[in-house]
């Protein structure tokens, strides 16, 4: 898993509250365990029209978010099932990060693990920084786990919580096998006697 520490990025606002699982990645693509291939369906059933073209007026389709690799979102993101493959989607398509005033907790889980930040931010802030994306056709934004720090460089700026552990996960690029390697010498120890 790729470590995070400090990213800047530009930003794609999707300011939708209840944003669910398959919103994100539809039941119809969850055909593989592979954590790769689902990028190319997040989002499809807002981001392709019935008759199979791209629907112009999703914002991911709009060419001025092109690599867009953080989402702003709206309150509650990630909710209804747990599936996996909504946090592979989001990686898969390219984001690092997910700001939003609230996370589904099993989704925020999940991201983590994944080595996708998911950063809580009140929800006005959250909303001055989706209006600064859309007036400037995705702006910049750097996010700093060391600090728990979110800037465009400008005006906007708020420090954010998380979970310590979390932290860890991804300061150090710790997926589930990772954070266990990491007691290594004490598993081979224990499995000598």
């Amino acid at each position: 898993m790729q470590a995070f520490t400090v990213h800047r990025g530009r930003t794609l606002p999707l300011l939708r509250r209840d944003i669910d699982t398959d919103q994100i990645i539809p039941k119809q693509f969850l055909k593989s365990i592979a954590r790769d291939g689902f990028g190319k369906h997040l989002f499809h059933d807002w981001r392709v029209r019935p008759d199979g073209t791209p629907n112009p007026d999703f914002p991911l389709n709009d060419p001025r978010y092109a690599n867009a690799s953080i989402l702003i979102a709206g309150a509650n993101f990630g909710c209804g099932s747990s599936r996996e493959h909504a946090a592979w989607a989001l990686v898969d398509h390219g984001f690092r990060a997910v700001i939003a005033p609230s996370f589904a907790d099993i989704f925020r889980g999940n991201a983590v693990t994944n080595g996708l930040l998911p950063v809580v931010l009140p929800e006005p802030f959250v909303a001055a920084l989706a209006e600064r994306a859309q007036e400037t056709g995705g702006a910049s934004v750097q996010i700093d786990l060391e600090r728990q720090l979110v800037t465009d460089g400008h005006r906007l700026s708020a420090t954010f919580e998380i979970d310590p552990a979390a932290r860890h996960r991804l300061l150090n690029g710790l997926d589930d096998i990772g954070l266990i390697l990491q007691h290594e010498a004490a598993i081979a120890r224990f499995e000598s006697q």
